[in-house]
């Protein structure tokens, strides 16, 4: 049986919780066998009385009796079937060669694990390395400022998502329960188990790393295949049907069922994809800067007296502005207690990210504040967007000083529409280093604009947002996708069979859970083409 909406005060005990349970069903105690928490929330609209929300499933003596006297009450019902069912499994022989996955990233490594589980030995291929290997490059890139145009926060074993917050939540509608499965496989590989049950789980960077070690080391185990360091650079595509894939390496690799699970920032590929005729789009995606606060201010505004209540850790927040025309201003990858990093991919532009670990215990806060845009902002043809983003990158990096710094900006002399010329209260996170200067000069003037009436804006709800000594470092462009490869209804290209895009750099998904969701749906059309024809 599954209890919603109960309510208790941050400070409850177990006694309180089961005492709960008895109250709601109005059962004896000796009828609570036991139960589980499905889901545990925090309600903090009031900062003075910040509770907590649980969704529990319960096991009782008679159950279906005390189902049948509460049956239509709010609240209680019949937990459902959350376990994951695979739609089909490989055959003993298989007439078709085995399904390529292109890319490791959240969407690739779990459309790889579903396809091994399901029996078909898929061969999975990441240009970068192995995500030990990546994380060398990755922070030899922060400390020194050598970028690996192949190894770096975009590209590597466990994609973009591994130098983040490990964020595992999303707004997606999910009546399958595929989350459920996809927090299942986390935790085996190693994430902690609470995971399954908090309403914002995350995983954080260092755990990530060994995370994707175990997930790899499950598909190998299962007759899957990882190769790291080998690039796709080109498809052979035959009477609009898949037939290779030819590797940096001269390599050819035959395959009829390919997975392009490439990630937001395979700016080749999508050219590859356009030269050879596979339908794409333009598509939105927002523009913008990270902007630093110290994490004490965050948590005061949000949970009062409760701040640096263990079960809380730092706090998050979640702000839109609906501007004055069709625009919208809001935060993005909100990292509590995180740090903002340098998430360049090509050489001469710059990109900032966020980061936390599980702890999130550094001392600002960051979060993306971007701009929405559209294809009309950029007008060209379905790969305008990436030139639109490259414009700016390469901006901001002249700006920074062409060194790979930052170029930042007080909040409050952005306001002032002045240049910074001196640090504040907040200090900034970001490594290799950051230029103070105007950033404007690096930002469309509409999402200047925009970000100007949004920060007073947000200041309202959260009290100190807009504070003199806030920093803004720029910029942020790699929010999602520039680029949707389309798809159909089984999960293939518009007029490519056997090329199934997935995933974020494909349009389709958006942060760690929603790719890997994606992975897994796209794993199962495989199989099921697979074993249907």
């Amino acid at each position: 049986m599954r209890l919603t909406e109960l309510k208790l005060p941050l400070d409850h005990t177990p006694e309180h919780l089961r005492a709960a349970i008895i109250k709601r069903l109005d059962i004896a105690p000796d009828q609570l066998l036991g139960f589980q928490i499905y889901r545990r929330s925090v309600d903090a609209r009031k900062s003075s009385a910040v509770i907590l929300t649980y969704t529990l499933d319960v096991t009782l003596k008679n159950e279906q009796a005390v189902a049948t006297r509460l049956q239509g009450v709010p609240h209680i019902g019949q937990t459902p079937d959350t376990q994951y069912h695979f739609v089909t499994q490989a055959p003993a022989t298989q007439k078709h060669s085995r399904p390529v996955v292109i890319g490791t990233g959240p969407c690739g490594l779990f459309a790889g694990l579903l396809l091994a589980q399901m029996g078909f030995r898929p061969l999975i291929l990441e240009r970068g390395k192995s995500v030990r290997e990546r994380t060398q490059d990755t922070w030899k890139f922060w400390r020194q400022g050598v970028l690996n145009p192949e190894s770096n926060v975009q590209f590597g074993e466990g994609g973009a998502g591994t130098f983040s917050d490990g964020k595992l939540y999303s707004q997606i509608r999910d009546p399958e329960y595929r989350s459920r499965k996809v927090l299942t496989e986390f935790i085996k590989a190693g994430a902690p188990e609470e995971i399954l049950y908090v309403a914002k789980p995350h995983i954080g960077t260092f755990r990530l790393v060994s995370v994707v070690e175990n997930m790899r080391a499950s598909i190998e185990a299962l007759g899957g295949e990882i190769r790291f360091q080998s690039h796709v650079t080109d498809l052979q595509i035959e009477q609009g049907q898949i037939r290779g894939l030819l590797l940096a390496s001269g390599e050819h690799i035959a395959a009829d069922h390919v997975v392009l699970a490439v990630g937001h920032s395979a700016r080749d590929t999508f050219y590859q994809l356009h030269a050879r005729g596979v339908f794409l789009e333009a598509k939105p995606f927002s523009i913008g800067v990270r902007i630093e606060h110290p994490q004490s201010l965050i948590d005061q505004v949000r949970y009062g007296k409760a701040a640096g209540h263990p079960i809380l850790g730092a706090a998050d927040y979640k702000l839109v502005h609906h501007a004055k025309n069709a625009r919208s201003a809001y935060s993005f990858c909100m990292c509590p207690g995180g740090t903002v990093v340098a998430a360049a991919s090509e050489p001469g532009h710059l990109v900032t990210n966020g980061m936390s670990q599980y702890s999130r215990n550094e001392r600002n806060a960051n979060s993306a504040i971007v701009v929405g845009i559209t294809p009309a902002d950029y007008p060209g043809g379905p790969l305008a967007g990436i030139e639109y983003q490259r414009h700016w990158e390469s901006l901001a990096f002249v700006t920074g000083g062409s060194n790979y710094n930052a170029p930042t900006q007080r909040v409050g002399d952005f306001l002032a529409q002045r240049p910074s010329t001196a640090l504040g209260e907040v200090h900034p996170s970001y490594t290799p280093g950051i230029h103070l200067t105007d950033l404007s000069l690096c930002l469309p003037d509409f999402v200047t604009n925009k970000l100007r009436e949004a920060l007073p804006a947000f200041g309202k709800q959260i009290r100190g947002f807009a504070m003199e000594d806030a920093l803004m470092t720029g910029i942020e462009t790699r929010t999602s996708s520039p680029v949707r490869v389309t798809r159909n209804e089984h999960y293939q290209s518009m007029n490519t069979r056997g090329l199934f895009p997935a995933g974020e750099g494909a349009g389709y998904a958006g942060g760690i859970l929603s790719a890997a969701i994606d992975g897994i749906k796209v794993a199962e059309a495989v199989a099921l083409s697979l074993t249907q024809t």
